[in-house]
């Protein structure tokens, strides 16, 4: 992932993608996008129609990013739990990030799993960056520490 481009990259990918909450499959796809960034692992981002109906709850607050534009945000939800604002999407984005206009990305540590190709992901450190890491990219990755200045 250090040979990955900044300003960031677009890719479509046909990976099996799932994402579980609450001891539920909430979203499950062989369609989606990577946001490929120097110092970041692959950031998913998938249809809406991915996810379970009623999963999806508009969450208050928005965020900016250089890149992308103003994200918003969705809270996930099961009937067994909610994970506050542990989605987001670009409902407008810049014209770089057209195709993932209403895909939508989920933080890894605040679901119970994220899948890709059938291996579960970890999520990218530091809590703050949507980045999901699997055996196929090696860090150092920004958000661990020492590394907010990168």
């Amino acid at each position: 992932m250090w040979d990955y481009p900044r300003p960031p990259a677009l890719e479509t990918s046909s990976e099996s993608i799932e994402i579980w909450l609450g001891g539920e499959r909430i979203a499950a796809t062989t369609r989606s996008w990577r946001v490929l960034e120097t110092s970041h692992p692959p950031t998913y981002y998938l249809p809406a129609e991915a996810f379970a109906d009623g999963v999806l709850r508009p969450a208050a607050g928005s965020s900016h990013c250089e890149w992308k534009g103003q994200a918003s945000y969705y809270d996930l939800v099961t009937a067994e739990q909610v994970a506050p604002r542990a989605a987001w999407t670009y409902l407008d984005p810049t014209p770089r990030f057209v195709d993932i206009a209403g895909a939508v990305a989920v933080m890894a540590a605040q679901v119970d799993r994220c899948v890709v190709e059938g291996e579960t992901v970890t999520p990218q450190p530091g809590g703050f960056y949507g980045g999901w890491i699997t055996s196929r990219v090696v860090g150092p990755f920004k958000g661990e520490p020492g590394t907010w200045g990168w």
